[in-house]
């Protein structure tokens, strides 16, 4: 086998070749499957849709205990009245990262807004990492962590999970997998809930 003969089977299948380099490049480095998943969260191939009706009706079950971005204890009931917004992710997880830029979009919309609280509840097992992937990509939403056990209807640790709970505690949206939040629908959804 000569060299032309070589770079004649290269050229030959060299889309074949570069599909596949592409390929492995999305399997093995998180950037990289982050970077591709961002690009089909933009394209609205993953939306989240909150249902009026909500998925449960027993708030007393939802309930678990966190650490708010100061580092002072609270619990979701303490919260009662308001909407929640909250969100499950780390940052090892492609697709936390990949739903990152419309969860900051979405927070910036509604962080000064009385009636709605965002707990993005980071699930590395070192806060300092998780600030300093924040400060990075100059994200500003707070960073809380939970301290005791999230009940499964919140929580199973798939991530990213997001659950928004409406003024009675009730879930009315639990979305496992990346979404983005920064849609025109989705925003209207949640200003009926507020």
């Amino acid at each position: 086998m000569t060299i032309q003969n070589i770079y004649a089977g290269v050229r030959k299948h060299l889309v074949d070749i570069l599909l596949v380099g592409f390929l492995l490049l999305i399997i093995f480095n998180p950037g990289a499957k982050s970077w591709m998943l961002k690009q089909l969260v933009s394209i609205g191939l993953f939306k989240a849709e909150i249902k009026k009706e909500g998925i449960n009706s027993n708030p007393e079950k939802t309930s678990f205990s966190f650490t708010d971005a100061a580092g002072n204890p609270a619990s979701l009931e303490d919260l009662k009245g308001k909407v929640v917004f909250i969100n499950f992710w780390a940052t090892w997880c492609p697709p936390c990262v990949a739903e990152m830029p419309s969860l900051e979009a979405l927070y910036s919309r509604f962080k000064d807004d009385e009636r709605i609280v965002f707990l993005f509840m980071n699930e590395d097992d070192d806060k300092a990492k998780a600030i300093k992937y924040l400060q990075k990509n100059s994200y500003t939403m707070p960073i809380s962590k939970s301290t005791g056990v999230v009940p499964k209807e919140i929580y199973s640790g798939t991530l990213p999970t997001t659950v928004i709970l409406n003024k009675e505690g009730n879930v009315v949206l639990k979305k496992e997998g990346l979404a983005n939040y920064n849609t025109d629908s989705f925003i209207k959804q949640l200003e009926e809930l507020l």
